[in-house]
């Protein structure tokens, strides 16, 4: 059975404004160093969290809340990860997070968006005409997202792409397991407040 991983203590980000780059900009470039970042500690012990998260209008907010142990947020930030953000953000010391807060769970959505680029890559898979693939994948499939997404580049594929956020409120989730390379919930889950 998997260690639940410890979510004791939080450093805040704030995106400052900034006339040159879209809040949007800057939070996918500070998603994209965390990323490198826990993929170089191969941590599953840092989880993310957004406190000014909006669904109306549709925003992950400007912060980014990281939780862990005391112990593995300053391991983190003895990388040099930030660097080149540090003058578009605001940061934190490692606090102690509320013992009594409500969990929340932060995990990736994935959509089926684009109903085309499905029927293509169906028929590069399965050597199907156009006629087969639009029978298999009907135009009901393709959904609208309306949560709201940070815009990344992968480290692996080199294609941008949106990251679709769900957080979820989950009042006294035990939260057992980590997160992945992204902070997002693998079962993990972070302290509310």
């Amino acid at each position: 059975m998997r260690a639940k991983v410890m979510t004791t203590h939080y450093i805040d980000i704030t995106l400052l404004p900034d006339p040159e780059f879209a809040d949007a900009h800057l939070l996918g470039a500070l998603v994209a160093k965390l990323h490198r970042a826990l993929v170089q500690l191969r941590s599953d012990g840092i989880g993310v969290s957004f406190p000014g998260y909006s669904l109306c209008p549709r925003s992950p907010g400007r912060v980014l809340r990281l939780h862990g142990a005391q112990s593995a947020l300053r391991e983190l930030l003895a990388l040099t990860w930030l660097q080149g953000m540090r003058d578009h953000v605001e940061l934190t010391d490692v606090l102690t997070a509320p013992a009594n807060a409500t969990r929340c769970v932060v995990r990736r959505r994935q959509f089926k968006t684009n109903v085309e680029r499905l029927r293509r890559r169906r028929m590069r898979r399965k050597g199907e005409t156009v006629a087969q693939a639009a029978a298999a994948i009907p135009e009901s499939v393709e959904r609208k997202p309306d949560l709201p997404y940070v815009h990344v580049r992968s480290a692996s594929t080199g294609q941008p792409f949106c990251l679709f956020i769900e957080q979820v409120i989950e009042g006294e989730v035990e939260g057992k397991g980590g997160f992945n390379s992204y902070g997002l919930s693998a079962g993990g889950a972070v302290p509310w407040f």
